[in-house]
């Protein structure tokens, strides 16, 4: 029997800072700025450094934290405009959405990208966007039932000609768009991510995304999810990608990384975490299991409103280089970061941490064993 083929390198993706604030609830410095001008040369600077995908985050109202925000499909946009083979992904609601009217707008941006537009759809996790917008905010697990129409109305508007979609949130009567979002093999249409920790969110990866997005996790948790989502994928057929969300701070020693994380948790916006925890535990804590995003985040997880703190990115350029390669062997195919500086660390990132990467998983697939990453 042949072996198997080593997985593919690693992929690189940021989180775009188009909302102020930065990446933590902190009053710690942060040099990076949520303008346009900013974002412009950040993604520049991040195809040039290994990145090849960014997510656009999307908050629709003023709140912990992040009191202003530039909406993520427009700027999306405004990015993959400015740059060449960077792709962009646009967070988006369904029930703030018509996904018919989405479809046509994500074509029009992979025509003039060149094939470079994609979507994360988040089901919803901030009652108050719904609420003050006067739309209706559905219980946990009727979001993902709501999300997983989106997504197929999505699919059968960029593939299908006369789309017709019959379901309890959204439907299709002869939905003929043209021109299609363009075509390439591996990618039949723009690339469809999706977030979300609890069960209902891995089954539904597992019917119908192409990627899921998971909060920071350690190696258990990541195995845990891994193993679900893809054995909700093998059940219809499918194949799902994953990405781990994770929060880096490489400095030229341990001790710096680590009293920079003191740092930014010492000078926490307490009155923010706390708001933040208020209004998303409940996004975990509704779920029959209690899988849910945030369910058991603690404070200091919070400071980095997507647990980017757990993944344990932080330490010398080794360090993480030999975390990130570890996690590549569990499954992980995309590794979404954050940063403090973003400019600097990026550089810094592209400079000494993923030449370290590569040369590792060359090793690795060579058939060297994969380094036990230190615990940091």
């Amino acid at each position: 029997m042949a072996a198997s083929p080593p997985p593919d390198p690693l992929k690189f993706a940021y989180w775009v800072p188009n909302v102020s604030g930065g990446l933590v609830v902190s009053d710690i410095e942060q040099r990076t700025d949520w303008s346009y001008d900013y974002n412009r040369e950040l993604a520049v600077l991040a195809e040039d450094n290994g990145f090849e995908y960014a997510l656009s985050q999307v908050r629709y109202m003023a709140s912990y934290g992040a009191a202003f925000q530039q909406e993520s499909t427009s700027f999306s946009l405004a990015l993959l405009l400015a740059t060449q083979r960077l792709k962009v992904i646009a967070a988006v609601h369904p029930g703030l959405w018509h996904p018919g009217v989405l479809a046509k707008l994500v074509a029009t941006a992979d025509h003039l990208s060149g094939g470079r537009a994609a979507v994360n759809v988040v089901s919803g996790w901030f009652k108050g966007e719904f609420t003050a917008l006067g739309e209706p905010w559905l219980e946990h697990d009727e979001r993902y039932r709501r999300s997983e129409e989106f997504i197929r109305v999505l699919r059968a508007s960029w593939t299908e000609d006369e789309a017709q979609f019959a379901g309890d949130f959204y439907r299709l009567r002869g939905y003929d768009l043209k021109p299609k979002p363009l075509a390439a093999e591996g990618r039949p249409h723009p690339e469809i991510f999706q977030g979300g920790n609890s069960t209902a969110a891995r089954a539904m990866a597992g019917r119908v995304s192409d990627w899921y997005f998971s909060n920071g996790k350690d190696f258990d948790g990541v195995t845990e999810q891994i193993t679900e989502v893809n054995r909700s994928a093998e059940q219809h057929g499918r194949t799902v990608r994953f990405g781990l969300n994770g929060f880096l701070i490489a400095r030229d020693t341990e001790a710096e990384a680590r009293e920079t994380l003191r740092e930014v948790v010492a000078k926490a916006d307490p009155d923010a975490v706390k708001g933040f925890r208020d209004a998303v535990q409940q996004a975990g804590s509704s779920t029959g299991d209690g899988k849910g995003m945030w369910a058991d985040s603690s404070f200091e997880d919070l400071v980095q409103y997507n647990d980017g703190f757990r993944s344990k990115l932080i330490g010398t350029p080794e360090q993480i280089a030999e975390r990130l390669v570890a996690y590549r062997s569990l499954g992980v195919n995309l590794a979404l970061l954050g940063f403090l500086h973003y400019h600097e660390e990026v550089a810094y990132f592209g400079e000494h941490v993923l030449p370290i990467v590569r040369a590792l998983e060359a090793d690795a697939d060579r058939g060297a064993a994969t380094p036990e990453p230190l615990t940091v």
